[in-house]
């Protein structure tokens, strides 16, 4: 029988993941007093609003207000589900998942699927990795590879391989190591529509690996015989080629250090920057570098380069990468290898020295524009520099400070010979044509409005004072003594006092529990940024907590008053039964007249 995950594995999970080290991967954080703070991962940012606080076992955006704990987190960056996050932070922290009522892992059924398949990538890299470096059938894709510089020690940390000629031999060989038809089906190894036949065949085998370095994925490159020159895995359960970047697994690290990153065209040139000791290089995955690649890097670096070839595909990649890194903020140059060689015949014929070299005198990316319009156009001519101009004005428009655009205005003048008069004035007539955000009624753009949506909840004295609780629970044993849920008006309040009763009698209140127990999104939202923002002080929270109870309490009593007083209004005391209730309810508001007199 299917079975929910235990709360206690839950709460394991929760405190057993280092939430600084968890989010550092994604985004490159900065100690500020016992607090972290870093860019946020889920908007677009220059000024870091986005905190981790260790000891609250949370994170917090002050630009966007998403909050959470790992589990939130993970399920936010990785698209997963509940139990599916739950699964992946068991994992990473070595804690076995437990089931309610010994239930089996039915309800995520999806996740089991795609680890399995995972599971079967790792097998076949190595499978793949051992037939090039260890059988006679591989040795002339080895020796290409060796050819071309790449030592032993690249080979294997790589996982290169070899896709035997035997189109029919994958299918064979896994049947009987007991992988059903069925599942196959699903990996993505084997062609749809001859399902017998692997995908890749003959070929170089390049694995793709995901951020924890699991291989998801393949590259295959012929070497020989007729067929297109690369083939590469499509989206798969476990693979998403728009939002992987090769080798990242890889060049974290020193991306985070040199807070730069190289985009370069393919595997082989990926490879050869990381041998040559250049290890910030990734490479997007048979396709135009995407918004969600360049969101992954964009955290952790200042400055983009581009390494992509020299021909005119290669520029057109280059001149889109350019203004898709621009539009996120981030500084841009362009790598001209000399001879216009690619990075792997640079390290193998003139030595690592030299592309590191190569690497270190890249151009800034308006020079690179200039240098290319100029070449395209014929700018001695006024239709010629016009046409120029405007295949420039593109580069301006997504520059994000007012600063950098009129510093290229004036350069496009220089460089063009025009007058900063005319270069201005086309610029701004283009401009006024085109809209680059798409306005609200009330002027908002479409990300202010959604802002301005989630501010619309009203923190109330009563929902203030059971925050003060949140930032110090020590005080629920005075509250939860003098309140019940009843005495809350607010809606929201009384939520948060039946959560913090539910992790009083837990015997858990740490602040994950809380947030583990609140299931409203508006009200968790509320919840991380109070603490977050450190509303409430330990000196200050005594008072205000027993200050908010004698609010409450009062402002209960004055319900309960007027509640009375209306029930007497719509009483017609004639018989004898309505005598004695009007006669119990004027008891009743007496009582509560007194104790409101004492209060006063």
């Amino acid at each position: 029988m299917a079975g929910r995950i235990t709360q206690g594995t839950i709460d394991a999970v929760i405190s057993g993941t280092d939430l600084v080290s968890l989010v550092g991967e994604y985004v490159s954080l900065v100690q500020r007093g016992s607090d972290w703070w870093g860019c946020c991962p889920f908007h677009q940012e220059k000024t870091p609003s986005f905190s981790v606080v260790p000891d609250k076992n949370m994170y917090y955006c002050f630009g966007c207000h998403k909050g959470g704990n790992a589990i939130s987190f993970v399920m936010e960056m990785d698209k997963l589900s509940y139990p599916e996050a739950i699964v992946q932070l068991a994992k990473r922290a070595g804690i076995e998942v437990a089931y309610e009522n010994g239930g089996s892992p039915e309800n995520i059924k999806h996740d089991n699927t795609k680890e399995e398949i995972i599971n079967l990538y790792e097998r076949t890299a190595s499978m793949f990795h051992y037939l090039l470096t260890q059988e006679p059938g591989g040795k002339f894709a080895l020796d290409y590879i060796k050819g071309r510089g790449l030592t032993d020690e690249t080979i294997a940390k790589f996982k290169l391989g070899y896709a035997p000629a035997d189109r029919r031999w994958l299918k064979k060989f896994l049947r009987k190591k007991n992988f059903s038809d069925e599942f196959l089906a699903k990996t993505g190894l084997f062609s749809e529509k001859y399902p017998d036949i692997a995908f890749f065949s003959d070929r170089l085998m390049f694995t793709i690996f995901n951020r924890q370095g699991q291989a998801v994925a393949f590259g295959g490159r012929l070497l020989r015989g007729e067929g297109p020159k690369y083939l590469n895995s499509g989206d798969l359960i476990q693979y998403q080629k728009g939002s992987t970047l090769y080798a990242f697994n890889f060049a974290r690290n020193a991306i985070r250090l040199q807070k730069k990153v190289i985009f370069c065209e393919g595997y082989m040139d990926c490879i050869a920057y990381h041998q040559s000791g250049l290890e910030y290089a990734v490479a997007p995955l048979g396709t135009a570098l995407t918004e969600e690649q360049v969101k992954l890097v964009q955290n952790f670096v200042d400055t983009v380069l581009l390494s992509f070839d020299s021909d005119g595909a290669g520029q057109a990649a280059t001149r889109k990468a350019i203004l898709l890194c621009r539009r996120h903020g981030l500084l841009v140059k362009v790598i001209r290898l000399r001879g216009g060689k690619d990075p792997a015949e640079i390290m193998l014929n003139y030595g690592a020295k030299t592309l590191t070299d190569d690497v270190n005198a890249a151009i800034l990316d308006s020079d690179y524009l200039f240098d290319v319009l100029s070449h395209e156009y014929p700018i001695d001519t006024p239709d010629g520099k016009t046409k120029a101009a405007q295949a420039f004005f593109p580069y301006i428009d997504a520059l994000q400070t007012d600063i950098q655009k009129e510093s290229c205005l004036d350069q496009l003048g220089q460089r063009f010979s025009i007058s900063p008069e005319a270069v201005r004035r086309d610029f701004k007539n283009r401009s006024q044509v085109q809209s680059h955000a798409v306005k609200r009624p009330n002027g908002d753009t479409r990300q202010e409005a959604l802002i301005r949506q989630s501010r619309r909840i009203v923190v109330t004295a009563e929902l203030r004072a059971v925050l003060a609780v949140v930032a110090d629970t020590n005080q629920f044993e005075l509250m939860r003594a003098e309140l019940s849920e009843t005495d809350f008006e607010n809606n929201l309040a009384r939520k948060l006092f039946m959560i913090l009763e539910e992790c009083y009698r837990s015997g858990d209140m740490t602040f994950p529990s809380i947030l583990n127990h609140c299931e409203d999104d508006a009200l968790r939202q509320v919840i991380t940024e109070s603490v977050a923002a450190g509303e409430y002080t330990q000196d200050t929270i005594p008072q205000t907590v027993h200050d908010s109870i004698e609010l409450i309490k009062r402002n209960s009593l004055g319900r309960q008053r007027n509640e009375i007083v209306n029930r007497i209004r719509a009483l017609h005391p004639g018989a004898v039964e309505e005598q004695q209730q009007l006669q119990k309810l004027l008891e009743q508001k007496m009582t509560i007249d007194q104790k409101l007199q004492r209060k006063d």
